[in-house]
């Protein structure tokens, strides 16, 4: 069982919670905060599939935070994490953490308690790299890395170095997670995966399905059958799969 909504009070974040079990979790250029079992982690960017039973808990619940935006809110560079699991208490005071753990703890869905721990924390980090937003939202409408570049009056290399930091990857790779998603989605609908390739900007179907095994490490007919598992997160631009 896996289910997910919007966040109401964090910009483009999803709540979702699962009663664990079997499958994987497939790149999504987000972060989370998860509640398992009492604890709280945090799940890095990831560059691959990762197994749903990683974090071993009875039930896990978590809030997505959209790309980019995690790293102000953590106080860590999203590379630091990149394709981790770790304590909440590895990066921040264990007295802090204990104070978090019994506010989230306080609550009878530890999805509204996560989303008010990133609300407090949000107000008491400032906002994301604004840059962030600007990279995201010039990949998914399928602009070069240049031009995204030369639009921020950056160099490549300087965007390189900034992606790192609030993706955990350089933006090529984040343009390809980005993309994948969008082709999980359109598969997702039914659409024969010729269409699915060329409406998601692939070059070709085999090119589709090359990708797919790289990043999502399963075919499409496989995913489509339900072998991805029930936390199949492939966001929309809201960053929450509801809307597929």
């Amino acid at each position: 069982m896996y289910e997910e909504t919007p966040s109401a009070g964090i910009p483009g974040a999803v709540l979702w919670r699962t009663a664990g079990g079997d499958g994987v979790v497939l790149p999504d250029g987000c972060m989370d905060l998860l509640w398992a079992d009492g604890r709280l982690l945090v799940a890095g960017p990831d560059t691959g599939p990762h197994p749903a039973g990683e974090v071993r808990a009875g039930a896990v619940a978590g809030i997505r935070l959209a790309p980019g935006t995690a790293p102000a809110l953590l106080g860590v560079p999203a590379h630091a994490l990149r394709d981790l699991r770790v304590q909440l208490a590895d990066l921040w005071p264990a007295r802090e953490v204990r104070r978090l753990t019994g506010l989230v703890a306080g609550y009878a869905d530890p999805r509204a308690g996560l989303e008010a721990l990133a609300r407090a924390r949000a107000a008491e980090a400032g906002p994301p790299d604004p840059l962030a937003a600007e990279v995201v939202a010039g990949l998914r409408a399928g602009r070069a890395v240049a031009a995204i570049a030369t639009a921020a009056g950056l160099g490549e290399r300087q965007l390189h170095r900034r992606s790192l930091d609030a993706f955990g990857y350089g933006p090529r790779t984040l343009g390809r997670i980005l993309r994948l998603c969008r082709a999980l989605a359109l598969a997702d609908r039914g659409l024969p995966y010729a269409e699915v390739a060329y409406a998601a900007g692939y070059a070709d179907q085999a090119h589709l399905a090359r990708e797919v095994r790289a990043l999502a490490g399963t075919t499409l007919t496989a995913y489509a059958g339900g072998a991805a598992g029930a936390k199949r997160e492939t966001p929309q631009p809201s960053g929450s799969r509801t809307t597929a």
